[in-house]
């Protein structure tokens, strides 16, 4: 599966503090996903989706 950050995202970090495996900041100041798979068993992952505090956060099958 992949996440994706929607455009709801207001740049907190918690989610790059949570999984800087699949999340970034951007020279804009907002999140993003790496563009690759995510193994379903990493559980920081699914931590920064159900933490992000504006649920900017999506996954896609």
């Amino acid at each position: 599966m992949r996440y994706i950050v929607n455009g709801s995202c207001v740049g907190c970090g918690l989610c790059t503090g949570i999984c800087p495996e699949v999340f970034t900041m951007t020279d804009e100041g907002v999140a993003k996903a790496i563009d690759e798979e995510v193994d379903r068993d990493l559980a920081t992952a699914l931590d920064a989706m159900q933490n992000c505090p504006v649920q900017a956060i999506e996954v896609q099958e």
